[in-house]
């Protein structure tokens, strides 16, 4: 699960005018959700003056002036949605616009340096694709071809990436709505067609048939995929061969997750495009607890993929064809992939080289940062590349040049071009060429460092993680006798990882006067499957207590003001907002977004992909009940804001409205605020400058102690205002 009236309610919408947020209600509501107070909310007199300009002004904690505005945030929100490098070495990326309302587009890099990288998506198209609801694998590019999945009708499209005025055509049939899905294809040039994972929802939006399709290309007339492999209920990674005679694919049943258990399968195909006999590489061994993922061919045809058998961590692999074997590269503890969440993670790729060996461009994960570097499966080593990249994600390889996907502290989420010496052993040019803000470095005086910090859980000898950023402005200071406020995040997931590097919605709160804290809490990825698997069956208990001792820790260090703790997060992380604030007295406000209040409503709710997902971390029906916030509303006692998209169909608006509803019957400070036209996370730009703004001033004025220095319109708080 990774990003309001009660029956007849109101929609808020929000517009790109800040001064034009307005209420719509339905013919017949009468209860409005929220409503815009009549006052601004301006910041106290400051405590005391700075004698001379190299002094700092001392100010409450919280009330400091900050150049980095929610404005700043929402520009800042790119998302990038994968790369790709076409033979010629050219560089496409696709990056999701929160000012065109979330519209994802591939972009080409300038012809020559200097130049401005050229969109290739029309403007009445959009790349990306609804399988499993969180996409992944929108697109592939062969020659100066593309074939990308439209958001809109989700059908598959072909595209010339030659021509600014091509444009884009059908290659899949139109069933009336978006209902049939593709992600993660491949070309097959031995029989002119693209191989596909397909969704096919038109006779089920919530048990959807999932299969590997061929999608021919060579004939003018739209024909129905060929299902080539079927009859489980997920399938990932279809990759084939040089020669197209073998494909590779991942499949998982329920109720497993792609990370708790899978199986990796190779086919042979026959000269009709058949597959005639398959084998199971990784997976089928009752003895061997595993989750093989990222299946790749060589170009000598060896078959190499990462796996966590035997250390409990995924690290990389190859298969022996002729007995059936798979061998280790390079065993480590550390983790070269991440959870399947999306399709199409690419977390290695092939170097070229001379000779029998083969060299892998790869990064692994260890003690919360990544490192980059190339693997030799001869020699099993592994020589490490120095880049300013603390954190990386996708790796694409042409030639002597490594494209990375990475970030830092002090990097936002980046695209860079790394050139490698003659022995791709050293890095010889670094040039970053896609930034998620590229005005981001003129706020570098106002960042905050994040602090990676081990704290003991309540689990005798077992710690978990965070990164801490402490308040930091160069121009604002507290007094000595006052601990800051304290923001705890959890992130979502709940089998994800929060990373330390730069995000300018953090650094919104910390420049601001607040201390922040991201929480990796037991059964978050990144530091192995044991750890991985503390949430199994503990779901709303490890990562709660985990959130609080976290919390306790910082107070305990003199970190935090322990009157000023206040507790947020999205999706599974909003749950742990709401069981924290219900289960625990630890925090004296929370921010759900798009959070569970009712885990037997999303189990019976949510998409195919996760519905089975919480039977592992949940349980029984009396752990369902039990660790449902809705059902113990009576321990709830601190102020809760709520924002929801209305689109959401990973955790439906019903969650938001049902504990709103609760909440304000009994009489505690409350705000709900809907979202039209968004969905599992918000994309648009005024909507995440609204969300982080209402945050701010809903704590300011709850919990606080002192008023924001941004001109921010509250909304209107329940059994409040």
């Amino acid at each position: 699960m990774a990003f309001s009236a009660i029956a007849n309610f109101s929609r808020f919408t929000v517009s790109t005018s800040p001064s034009s947020y307005r209420l719509y209600l339905d013919p017949i509501g009468r209860r409005v959700v929220s409503t815009i107070c009549a006052k601004k909310i301006y910041p106290r007199s400051l405590t005391t003056m700075a004698s001379s300009t190299n002094e700092k002004l001392t100010a409450p904690y919280g009330s400091w002036k900050s150049p980095i505005s929610a404005d700043v945030v929402s520009g800042a929100s790119k998302r990038l949605g994968g790369t790709a490098v076409d033979a010629h070495g050219r560089l496409f990326w696709v990056e999701s616009r929160p000012a065109e309302s979330g519209r994802v587009v591939l972009v080409k890099e300038g012809e020559k340096p200097g130049d401005e990288p050229t969109d290739i998506t029309p403007k009445e198209f959009g790349v990306r694709t609804l399988a499993q609801e969180y996409g992944g694998g929108a697109f592939s590019i062969s020659g100066d071809t593309v074939i990308f999945s439209n958001y809109k009708d989700q059908r598959l499209y072909k595209q010339s990436i030659e021509s600014q005025d091509s444009s884009p055509v059908p290659i899949t049939p139109d069933y009336g709505g978006p209902v049939v899905s593709y992600a993660d294809g491949v070309f097959d040039s031995r029989f002119d067609r693209f191989i596909t994972v397909m969704e096919d929802r038109r006779e089920s939006s919530t048990n959807a048939t999932t299969t590997i399709a061929a999608v021919p290309l060579s004939d003018n007339t739209i024909q129905e995929p060929k299902i080539l492999v079927s009859g489980n209920d997920f399938y990932a990674f279809p990759r084939l061969d040089s020669k197209g005679e073998r494909i590779a694919w991942l499949e998982w049943s329920h109720p497993n997750m792609p990370w708790d258990k899978s199986q990796l399968w190779v086919g042979y195909i026959s000269e009709n495009g058949d597959i005639y006999k398959r084998i199971c590489v990784a997976g089928s061994d009752p003895t061997i607890v595993e989750s093989p993922t990222e299946p790749k061919w060589s170009s000598k045809g060896e078959l190499f993929f990462i796996t966590d058998r035997k250390n409990g961590f995924w690290n990389l692999y190859k298969w022996i064809e002729s007995k059936n074997e798979v061998l280790p590269l390079y065993p480590l503890n550390a983790e070269f992939t991440k959870p399947l969440w999306v399709f199409g993670i690419n977390s290695y790729d092939f170097v070229e080289s001379n000779g029998d060996k083969n060299l892998i461009a790869c990064s692994y994960r260890q003690n919360g940062r990544s490192y980059l570097g190339i693997l030799d499966d001869a020699q099993h080593s592994l020589s490490l590349l120095d880049i300013p990249f603390t954190d990386i994600d996708n790796i694409s390889s042409w030639k002597h040049t490594l494209i990375v996907e990475g970030a830092s502290a002090t990097h936002p989420s980046s695209v860079a071009k790394l050139i490698l010496d003659n022995c791709k052993l050293e890095v010889v040019d670094f040039k970053i060429v896609w930034s998620a803000s590229t005005d981001s470095l003129k706020y570098e005086s106002y960042f905050s460092s994040p602090e990676l910090i081990e704290f003991p859980t309540e689990v005798s000898g077992q710690n978990a993680y965070a990164y801490y950023y402490a308040p930091s402005n160069p121009v604002y200071q507290a007094s000595s006798e006052e601990k800051p406020p304290l923001l705890l995040k959890s992130h979502g997931g709940p089998t994800s990882e929060t990373h330390g590097s730069l995000n300018l919605s953090i650094q919104y709160w910390t420049s601001r006067g607040w201390a922040f804290v991201d929480v990796n809490y037991g059964g978050s990825t990144g530091y192995g499957r044991e750890f991985r698997e503390r949430l199994l069956g503990s779901w709303g208990i490890v990562d709660v207590n985990d959130c609080c001792s976290c919390a306790k820790f910082l107070v305990e260090s003199g970190k935090a003001d322990p009157d000023r703790l206040c507790i947020t997060g999205g999706s599974a992380g909003g749950y742990t907002t709401l069981a924290a604030l219900a289960f625990r007295d630890t925090f004296k406000a929370g921010a759900s977004l798009y959070g569970v209040a009712d885990l037997s409503l999303l189990r019976a709710e949510t998409h195919k992909f996760e519905s089975h997902y919480l039977d592992n971390l949940v349980g029984g029906e009396k752990e369902y009940f039990e660790r449902s916030p809705i059902n113990f509303v009576d321990k709830f006692s601190c102020p809760i804001i709520l924002f929801q998209g209305l689109e959401d169909k990973v955790v439906p608006p019903d969650q938001a409205r049902t504990i709103y509803k609760a909440l304000k019957e009994k009489g505690l400070p409350v705000a709900l605020v809907e979202y039209e036209g968004e969905q599992h996370g918000f994309r648009k730009a005024e909507n995440i400058k609204f969300t982080l703004e209402q945050q701010m001033v809903f704590f300011a004025r709850l919990i606080g102690h002192f008023n924001v220095a941004d001109p921010i319109t509250p909304i209107q708080i329940d059994n409040f205002d």
